[in-house]
């Protein structure tokens, strides 16, 4: 913020922090809807209607060019590096003086060139050092700003929020995070009985929502634009691989064709822009199990936090068993915005199989306003036709959680704080499609990584700007959005290759 007004130790005048509150209220991020479509076919900065001519889907948005810095040449692209059609880069409102230039924030980073002018993305996604917000007072004039436009119970899809509080990833990448213990989710399938694998479907559930909050601070990713996609795979530990006389082999058919079938394969593409929907699927395929689920993520204003309701569903499916596991999730909860933000969840969710009669409740607890523990959770697991529990887990959704069995015996059943997460694989940046998460966000995470704000801004405006021409073209010309991997179906977003329909096809 200080580096528009160019000098930290002079009191800004009132006129300029109403021209930087103005800029902000253009540029800066939505809270949740700031997604817009994009034109099939299109490149950067050409006419409408220009047919793509890289030889990539119709469909897939292109990516932008750099914004980071206007000399630095856009990564190579995986269609043989063939160079996008030049696009005016938009400047930063910052003047030279009072901004570093990126190569010395990347050198004093430790951030590697990997290229003449360019940069390691990849590294910039991986890096795990978003700096800590610190008290909202210090941006006193924004927040109060941004407080004015609202009211209690307000949705909050048109709020602008600055661009200093996103976390540098996109919404679709953290989703990913569900699957951040691929051993725990693949050992479903190993257990013998349906009671056993009910407990082991609640103790990956259980497991499932730390690794997305790297820390306490409530930063936001991304809003994915539509036709959005993010893709990667894990490697499960080598303790529960599936018997190893069966050959390893790609899977060229599933989400991940890159992937073989000892791997966790996941997809996520962002289906719906009004209202903002992410669909993701995942699925193992030696262990024949898979994950179909999506989340409308809708917001509000609750005077000093925001809940994010996740409302959607999820379904865990055993071919083996011919079971289903259907699960909602818990709504999200931005605590002290005016001081130092913080997360936590809250809400009543179940895990119920059809087939085998078995259930589960999950709390989710908030803190009480006085006294009390942040990021409590309660959950009872329900034998068919049972009232009372056979198994019940207290504790910590991001610490130790405790099981009591029926006769009384007690154990540990997760320990988040000690559990490896593993990471998950990603294509590298330069080897992407032009739609996928991290080369469409590239240019603002850099700005965030090097803390050019300002840049990030402009990056994001320009995204943001491209994607609303676009959606104003298919507008004009009646054209109709359709999404690449996943299906409306009655009122849930299937995944339109499932390892289920694929073997079926296959017998």
């Amino acid at each position: 913020m200080w580096s528009y007004f160019g000098n930290k130790q002079r009191r800004p005048s009132a006129s300029s922090v109403m021209d930087y509150i103005r800029r902000l209220k253009v540029c800066g991020p939505r809270i949740f809807e700031d997604a817009v479509e994009t034109i099939p076919g299109r490149l950067p900065g050409s006419d409408a209607g220009v047919a793509n001519s890289s030889g990539r889907e119709s469909g897939e948005p292109t990516a932008t060019s750099p914004l980071l810095h206007p000399s630095l040449p856009a990564s190579p692209q995986q269609d043989g590096g063939a160079s996008e059609d030049a696009t005016p880069t938009p400047q930063s409102p910052s003047s030279p003086a009072s901004v570093p230039s990126p190569q010395r924030k990347a050198s004093e980073s430790g951030l590697t060139p990997v290229g003449a002018g360019t940069f390691d993305y990849d590294r910039m996604y991986e890096d795990d050092d978003d700096p800590e917000l610190g008290s909202m007072e210090g941006h006193g004039s924004v927040i109060h700003h941004l407080l004015s436009q609202v009211k209690i119970g307000m949705d909050l899809t048109k709020v602008v929020l600055p661009t200093f509080i996103l976390e540098r990833r996109s919404l679709l990448e953290m989703y990913a995070d569900f699957f951040a213990h691929p051993d725990l989710f693949c050992q479903i399938a190993d257990l013998g009985t349906p009671q056993e694998r009910m407990v082991q479907v609640v103790k990956w559930y259980l497991s499932a929502f730390h690794a997305g909050r790297k820390s306490e601070v409530a930063r936001k990713p991304y809003n994915p634009i539509l036709g959005e996609v993010f893709r990667c795979y894990w490697d499960v530990p080598e303790a529960t691989t599936y018997d190893k006389s069966t050959p390893y082999e790609l899977v060229t058919d599933g989400p991940i064709p890159w992937a073989t079938n000892n791997q966790l394969g996941f997809v996520a593409e962002q289906v719906s822009h009004h209202p903002p929907i992410s669909a993701f699927y995942a699925e193992h395929k030696a262990r024949r199990i898979s994950f179909c689920g999506h989340i409308w993520t809708k917001s509000k204003f609750l005077g000093l936090s925001i809940c994010v309701y996740n409302i959607g569903q999820g379904c865990v499916s055993l071919l083996d068993h011919d079971e289903e596991y259907i699960l909602n999730f818990p709504s999200g909860y931005g605590r002290s915005i005016l001081t130092v933000p913080w997360v936590e969840l809250g809400g009543t969710c179940q895990i119920t199989c059809n087939k085998t009669q078995y259930s589960a409740n999950v709390e989710f607890l908030t803190k009480p306003f006085y006294g009390g523990k942040k990021h409590r959770i309660s959950a009872e697991v329900f034998s068919p036709g049972e009232r009372k529990p056979f198994l019940t887990v207290d504790g910590e959704w991001n610490g130790v959680m405790m099981a009591k069995w029926k006769d009384g015996a007690t154990e540990m059943f997760v320990d988040t704080q000690k559990m490896g997460i593993v990471k998950k694989n990603v294509k590298q940046v330069a080897e992407q499609s032009p739609n996928e998460s991290r080369i469409m966000w590239k240019e603002v995470t850099a700005g965030l990584k090097f803390n050019q704000i300002d840049q990030a801004t402009a990056a994001k405006c320009a995204l943001e700007q491209k994607q609303r021409d676009e959606a104003k073209h298919r507008k004009e010309n009646g054209l109709t959005w359709e999404n690449k991997l996943f299906d409306l179906i009655d009122e849930n977003w299937i995944y339109k290759q499932p390892l289920v329909k694929r073997l079926s096809q296959q017998n």
